[in-house]
């Protein structure tokens, strides 16, 4: 049985900032035995990770507000570019190679959910941390080295630069 402390409240919740995105924890590992990681995803237009990645974890998104544009491999190595809209939902099966860009004009917004959750809420503070410190912006191989290092210790595989979708 799941701890239940009480319903999330966005409004009062933790931000974490990730580039230009933010991510605010409804709910943490620390409250869901590890098994969940959930977020609202605030991405401004050109936002998103910078590159395709993959991980063990799988992960579901609902668009609420805006769009959301996402990069998905397939089996034989193409790129398939999935456009979703507000009240429609982004399935990810664990090991997807993939990745989520906001190619539109204005904010978009996502409820998230990653399971099991400690592989991606990890990596999000680490990264969010790197960047505070400065490490994650500056110029230069050891700013990506630092970022590298942070994604292996949590199981994800940065994958490269968004191929040219099939």
């Amino acid at each position: 049985m799941l701890p239940v402390d009480q319903p999330a409240d966005p409004t009062n919740a933790e931000r974490i900032a990730l580039g230009t995105d933010e991510l605010v924890v409804l709910a943490d590992c620390a409250h869901t035995n590890g098994d969940i990681f959930a977020v609202l995803l605030r991405m401004p237009p050109g936002g998103g990770p910078p590159v395709m990645h993959r991980h063990a974890p799988s992960e579901v998104y609902h668009v609420l507000e805006g769009e959301l544009v996402f990069y998905v491999g397939r089996a034989d190595g193409a790129v398939d570019r999935v456009p979703v809209r507000a009240g429609q939902t982004m399935p990810l099966a664990g090991g997807t190679p993939h990745t989520i860009r906001n190619e539109g004009e204005r904010e978009a917004v996502a409820f998230g959910v990653h399971s099991p959750g400690a592989a991606m809420e990890g990596f999000s503070r680490a990264a969010a941390a790197l960047a505070a410190e400065g490490s994650a912006g500056s110029a230069g191989s050891a700013g990506m080295e630092a970022v590298l290092t942070i994604a292996e210790q949590h199981g994800i595989e940065l994958l490269g630069p968004v191929p040219e979708p099939a």
